[in-house]
């Protein structure tokens, strides 16, 4: 069984910097494509950042370019998204999400596991 646990938001202001984790409990028997998606509220979940197994390949939605970095450490089965310059715009729940292909996808539906969130509110 697959269970995702996200960790690291909370109540930042503009410019600060945020960094989310998120563990996979259990061992995987898989490779796994990981990545972050965030929602606020009343819209859709849009991708934010991806990551490949051996953390080759890194995507990022144009909105955190150059302001968020993706990693992963799988000898701890953990994922990070480090987010610097905080904007009250990155105000959403953050959800972090797992998938066995060997790709970044970016749409949320190409996503089988889920964890359940954590909210980031940033003020300005």
């Amino acid at each position: 069984q697959v269970q995702l646990v996200e960790s690291g938001g909370g109540l930042a202001q503009a410019g600060d910097s945020l960094r989310l984790s998120c563990e996979l409990a259990g061992n995987s028997p898989w490779t796994y494509t990981m990545a972050w998606f965030r929602q606020a509220p009343g819209q859709e979940r849009l991708f934010v950042a991806g990551i490949t197994w051996n953390g080759a390949t890194t995507e990022y939605a144009d909105a955190v370019k150059d302001r968020f970095t993706i990693s992963r450490d799988n000898g701890k089965n953990t994922m990070y998204l480090q987010m610097n310059n905080l904007k009250p715009e990155d105000t959403a729940v953050y959800y972090c999400a797992l998938d066995r292909s060997a790709v970044v996808l970016t749409s949320h539906l190409g996503y089988d596991y889920w964890g359940q969130g954590t909210q980031v509110t940033v003020s300005s």
